[in-house]
């Protein structure tokens, strides 16, 4: 048996399969469009076996779907495939939707469909974990508790409202189908890989080319930081011991105002790369962007009383071990800022 992961070619997506080659012999297979953020190369440094597969593919494609379920007969289906970026979602939400909410629907349907048909153990044994974000919640007041497993969606963004509708369809197809899903609702990501369109790649990257690093209205929005492995270990505890129907919270324990998290990258890079300190000389304020979320938090004690996951990386520490992954890492950079990875997967894949 094995385990098919959509999206494995992204940031969380390939963390996780890392991880999970790394510490068991059980197959993977790795579904993945390659749009502008899924990259092979995120992938290229897995051991050359038959442990890990990767298939061109998109979500959306339900008889690909279905082909790959009766052909892996997977135990679980891992769902990271999403288009992520709320300044995206706002430039234009029809991407989102079609990803999002109609890819996820696809994924449903046809692990329904096959598991209509794959006998008694396969249909109590399987696990569909749907992976989403706490910015279906909302925002936060400065003195509001965190979000937790009870708090009401309330999304503010077309990506938020994108994925809050596909937690919904995952629910959905739990209580109608009996299909044993399993929800995540995760903080602010960060670590190796990181398309740098997200505020950490994106002011290293900037900052090692000596660029200004750009930093929304005042920068006092709060964000709950999570580290990648973390959260990747939280997600094997709740594949591997969670409830059928459930939604766990996982956050990093790491509340940090965005102008302090910036302050934050410029020191680490001073210290790593001290020729071109002091790198906070390039931060400059831009203008906010509409409906900006002020605050995000996480209470994850649900999370780590049933499962026993808690967070191991310190944020600091995260991001000093992120900066300098991505200093050893000039030519992974390089590819994605100059396009020459959207060319490759062109000529390799086709338009």
């Amino acid at each position: 048996m094995a385990v098919l992961v959509t999206g494995g070619a992204g940031f969380i997506g390939s963390a996780f399969v890392h991880a999970w080659c790394s510490r068991t012999d059980e197959p993977i297979v790795t579904l993945d469009l390659l749009t502008y953020a899924g990259n092979l190369d995120n992938l290229s440094t897995l051991p050359a076996d038959a442990k890990h597969r990767f298939v061109h593919g998109d979500i959306r494609d339900g008889g690909l779907v279905r082909a790959l379920l009766e052909e892996h007969r997977p135990r679980a289906l891992v769902h990271f495939a999403a288009e992520t970026h709320v300044d995206r979602s706002i430039k234009s939400a029809d991407a989102f939707v079609s990803t999002n909410v109609a890819g996820t629907a696809a994924l449903l349907e046809a692990c329904s469909e096959h598991l209509a048909t794959s006998g008694r153990n396969a249909r109590t044994g399987f696990r569909f974990l749907h992976v989403s974000t706490d910015e279906v919640f909302g925002s936060l007041g400065p003195q509001e508790a965190a979000f937790h497993r009870a708090s009401p969606y309330r999304p503010n963004s077309p990506y938020a409202a994108s994925k809050a509708a596909a937690d919904h369809l995952v629910r959905a197809w739990h209580v109608t189908h009996g299909l044993a899903t399993l929800t995540t609702h995760c903080s602010n990501n960060y670590g190796p890989r990181q398309f740098p369109e997200k505020l950490i790649p994106l002011c290293i990257a900037r900052a090692i080319a000596g660029e200004t690093i750009p930093v929304y209205g005042d920068g006092l929005q709060v964000r709950d930081w999570l580290h990648v492995e973390d959260h990747c270990a939280a997600l094997r505890a709740v594949l591997e011991r969670g409830t059928p129907g459930a939604t766990y919270l996982i956050g990093g324990h790491g509340e940090c105002r965005n102008l302090d998290l910036v302050h934050a990258l410029c020191t680490a890079l001073d210290e790593a790369r001290p020729d071109g300190a002091p790198h906070a000389r390039l931060i400059r304020f831009v203008e906010d962007r509409p409906g900006h979320d002020r605050r995000y938090a996480i209470d994850a004690s649900s999370t780590r009383d049933e499962l026993g996951w808690s967070p191991r990386h310190a944020l600091l520490d995260g991001l000093r071990a992120t900066v300098r992954w991505y200093l050893d890492h000039p030519n992974w950079i390089e590819r994605i800022r100059s396009g020459a990875y959207a060319a490759w997967v062109k000529e390799q894949y086709g338009p």
